[in-house]
């Protein structure tokens, strides 16, 4: 079988990343850098610094390898990156804004083709923008689309399918249960149809509803009533069949709470995540920082590439309906302040110092 090459193959040899510090290349700079002997400097390879001759470099894996070999970084090495950031996020925006205005979903290879890059680069360059695969993030496009046209009141399934960039209802309706995690008329009657198992427990925040459809964990919400947490559940799927859990059910929920009480255990569980396509690069954003760790909505802003975006990270946080598994309560203000939590403040300062302390 042969392999698809990776991005460690592509600036493997000297050779290869001689070619790329002269073509400047910005995909390179996260693999390796290059020092010139004569002045005592390293530079990403991608830097607008005057071109040394290949006689005086060296390369390194990282700055940290090239620091420990006696060089210092190039006075240009920060300005040089700030502005390969903004290109390359100016890069990525431009092609979600083709992916949101297109007809149909544009292919890998004319994304490409707009950004100037080879395929190859640019789904790596992608993914590491915004969080998501060109793929996926035109699935969740196409699914936020979806799910605006199916809550129109006067636009047939089909003609919302087609409006959301579908070119043929046989392929819509191979990928409807994924998109929306039921048939499209099951959404667009409110969950009809549709049967989702629930349950409701208590630990040492108070009330907890885990419940779970076909495809996973749909809601995890913490109260001070049970009933109350019923009744948002109902609001959320106003005509799905709710089904109290048995007992192999139950055991779910006891995982949840274990990972609440101690969360060194770690949580793994499938998740039915329904959300735009903004709120799931938020939302798997997320699910990255570890626990015990903590960021600020400006620095989720900047993971996900948007650094101006910081009130619309604020609210795809506000808009998670799924506690602890996608974990919202490790978002600070910038001052460090623990503020606004959609279970309350006190259970994100509960949360937190459990984390910390185990």
């Amino acid at each position: 079988m042969i392999r698809a090459p990776t991005s460690a193959d592509v600036y493997v040899t000297d050779d290869a990343r001689w070619q790329a510090v002269l073509a400047r290349d910005h995909d390179a700079d996260t693999r390796f850098v290059y020092a010139v002997r004569t002045t005592g400097v390293y530079c990403r390879p991608s830097s607008s610094a005057r071109l040394p001759k290949r006689e005086n470099v060296e390369f390194f894996d990282s700055p940290a390898a090239a620091e420990k070999a006696g060089y210092r970084a190039s006075r240009r090495i920060k300005g040089d990156q700030t502005r390969a950031a903004a290109e390359r996020s100016a890069m990525v925006g431009q092609a979600c804004r083709l992916i949101q205005t297109s007809p149909t979903p544009p292919s890998l290879e004319d994304l490409a083709a707009q950004a100037g890059l080879s395929p190859f680069h640019f789904h790596r360059l992608f993914k590491a923008e915004t969080g998501l695969t060109p793929k996926a993030y035109i699935s969740a496009d196409r699914a936020g689309r979806l799910r605006k046209e199916l809550n129109g009141t006067n636009t047939s399934v089909t003609n919302a399918l087609y409006r959301a960039g579908f070119n043929s209802s046989s392929r819509f309706y191979e990928t409807s249960n994924q998109l929306l995690g039921m048939p499209a008329r099951s959404y667009r009657s409110g969950g009809t149809g549709e049967t989702i198992r629930f349950t409701v427990g208590q630990c040492s925040l108070g009330a907890i509803l885990v419940a779970q459809s076909e495809r996973g964990i749909c809601a995890i919400s913490l109260g001070d009533d049970p009933d109350a947490l019923v009744r948002s559940l109902q609001d959320q799927f106003p005509k799905a069949e709710l089904l109290g859990g048995d007992a192999g059910f139950e055991k779910l929920i006891a995982q949840v709470v274990g990972f609440i009480e101690t969360p060194a255990l770690g949580l793994d569980l499938p998740l039915d995540i329904r959300g735009t396509a903004f709120q799931e690069r938020v939302w798997r954003a997320l699910r990255e920082i570890p626990p015990g760790s903590t960021v600020s909505y400006s620095d989720l802003a900047q993971r996900i590439g948007h650094p101006k975006a910081v009130r619309a990270v604020g609210s795809a946080c506000g808009a998670n309906c799924i506690a602890v598994a996608i974990p919202c309560h490790r978002v600070l203000r910038r001052d460090g302040d623990v503020s606004g939590y959609r279970w309350g403040v006190e259970r994100k300062r509960a949360l937190l110092k459990r984390e910390i302390a185990n």
